[in-house]
């Protein structure tokens, strides 16, 4: 519900600051007064595009503030999706710089126009005699049947069948597609794995392969190294071995005169066990070591092999083979297992299809079920507004292809009068006659949902007396159940109103003003008189006033 308006700078409007409540509100005031001013202004913060020369004051920037009761909305979800903060009393608030720059902010957050008009969407509707194209649409159509039926829960799941039935026909294309390019790639692939297979790949084999061709291909000089270390170890005269024998017995027989010498002499016994043992290891060394030229053939063609496959995918490293070997594995994995994919991806789609296919005829159904009731409904509130011979003819068949909101082809036909042919809305209906259905459309979609504020805008132009009164009798119902606003230039409808403002001009230092009031009692009779008489009140026009208000 709107529940504060306030205009700054904008127009003929200097300031204007005005309360609302809920229930019917009517707005009348003298045309030229500025009713399409406040609609102008309103219209900012709903996310309409902004207009330089729409400031009043040219170096002062334009600030428009509408207050939002939104408690009943449902709308928790849209300000977490868009992060906002969150209150049962939203302030959208648009501004306007002298530089031409416009921002705008929901609770006094900065965000985009889009995500402004998106929420205004949801807030209120305003409604001329030149804003009916959409009821000639198919989708506002259909969503008029669906709120007859009671289809919300059954659009939501048509809706997620959809998206489900879309993902696999997506993940199908895909796999297809990928088949074509992959089966040309897969023999290579093939190739390239197989390669790379056959080299035995392990995390430093590299390292060990080198280390082994390196003593491979020095094996002469490690056997006379050997060689010679077994000699300097155990020659009879000056082996190292024969020399520490010869320390050993001095030690032993040192040990015996104080515990230095005997602490000494298990030093020296520690280096002979020691150098004992290396010399054994010496001999044994010279026993396991032998040239072997097929082993060092054998390992340099390992190496080789490595060198070359390196070179190949220029990398350089055992390490960066294994990866690329790794990603060959799961390309010609994926490319053999294609086949079955592609089946199993054909029997998910098959499924999503039959289950979509379920939805949308459940949709159909109950679409058709009410079209009686719609068209029934339509044509009674019709007669009520002067258009007695108004006949709908109403039929959904299947289409050929899924849509968002199902899978049918709706024909929405009207005829005005008897005898002439049916015809699309925006073809064969006049302004006035687009205006009455579109207010007996949204009367009927007041009593199924939860409607935004609505506000007409001067709909009830160009209809007699008689028939504006009925269009105030509907506008009433509508507003038991939401908050209806009505701008008018007839007293029949004026005087229907729960509350009734007055847009008018004030002139203030050669100036004119753009005001708005909340009329009393008192003044609704006379503003009422006014339309029905003239500026020359007369006591049959303020009695006539008077009876229209009881």
């Amino acid at each position: 519900m709107l529940s504060n308006l306030s205009i700054k700078n904008y127009a003929l409007i200097d300031h204007l600051n005005v309360s609302f409540t809920e229930g019917f509100t009517c707005i009348t005031g003298e045309t030229g007064a500025g009713k399409s001013i406040l609609l102008g202004g309103l219209s900012l913060v709903l996310g309409k595009r902004a207009d330089l020369n729409a400031l009043r004051e040219k170096d002062q920037k334009c600030v428009i503030e509408a207050e939002f009761e939104i408690a009943k909305y449902k709308l928790k979800s849209f300000f977490k999706t868009n992060d906002l903060d969150y209150e049962d009393r939203t302030i959208l608030r648009r501004e306007i710089l002298p530089s031409g720059k416009s921002r705008a902010f929901i609770n006094d957050t900065p965000i985009t126009l889009d995500v402004m008009s998106q929420l205004g969407a949801r807030l209120i509707d305003v409604h001329s005699q030149h804003q009916t194209l959409n009821l000639a649409t198919n989708d506002f159509q259909l969503k008029v049947i669906d709120a007859l039926a009671g289809n919300k829960t059954f659009l939501e799941d048509y809706k997620n069948k959809l998206s489900s039935y879309k993902s696999y026909s997506k993940e199908l294309k895909n796999l297809v597609e990928f088949q074509a390019n992959a089966n040309k790639e897969h023999d290579y692939n093939s190739f390239l794995l197989e390669e790379l297979e056959s080299a035995g790949l392990k995390l430093g084999m590299q390292e060990e392969l080198e280390a082994q061709y390196e003593q491979l291909n020095n094996v002469e000089g490690i056997i006379e190294q050997l060689s010679q270390g077994e000699r300097l170890l155990n020659d009879e005269q000056i082996g190292l071995i024969t020399l520490l024998n010869e320390l050993k017995l001095v030690a032993t027989k040192l040990s015996g005169f104080g515990s230095q010498y005997a602490d000494l002499n298990e030093r020296i016994q520690s280096v002979f066990i020691e150098m004992d043992d290396i010399a054994s290891e010496f001999v044994a060394f010279q026993d396991q070591i032998e040239p072997n030229p097929h082993l060092l053939e054998e390992v340099g063609n390992k190496l080789q092999l490595l060198f070359n496959l390196q070179k190949k995918h220029a990398v350089s490293d055992i390490e960066a083979l294994l990866q690329i070997k790794s990603e060959l594995e799961e390309k010609v994995s994926v490319t053999e297992n294609l086949e079955a994919n592609i089946k199993a991806t054909e029997t998910a789609l098959a499924t999503a299809k039959k289950a979509l296919l379920e939805a949308a005829n459940m949709l159909r159904e109950r679409r058709i079920k009410v079209v009686p009731k719609l068209k029934k409904q339509l044509e009674a509130s019709l007669d009520l507004l002067g258009m007695s011979s108004a006949t709908f003819k109403i039929e959904i068949t299947e289409a050929a292809d899924f849509n968002a909101v199902g899978k049918d082809d709706l024909t929405f036909l009207f005829s005005a009068n008897k005898g002439s042919d049916y015809g699309e809305l925006k073809k064969v209906a006049s302004g006035g006659e687009l205006s009455r259905i579109m207010l007996t459309i949204k009367a009927i979609l007041a009593k199924y949902e939860h409607l935004p504020t609505m506000m007409f805008d001067e709909i009830d132009t160009g209809v007699s007396g008689e028939i504006s009164n009925k269009m105030g009798d509907i506008m009433l119902e509508m507003s038991k159940t939401m908050q209806v606003f009505s701008i008018t230039h007839l007293p029949q409808v004026a005087s229907k109103g729960k509350h009734h403002f007055k847009v008018f001009k004030k002139d203030e230092d050669n100036i004119t003003h753009t005001e708005m009031k909340k009329l009393s009692d008192d003044e609704r009779v006379v503003e009422l008189a006014e339309m029905l008489g003239g500026k020359d009140l007369s006591d049959s026009a303020l009695a006539h006033a008077r009876q229209l208000l009881n």
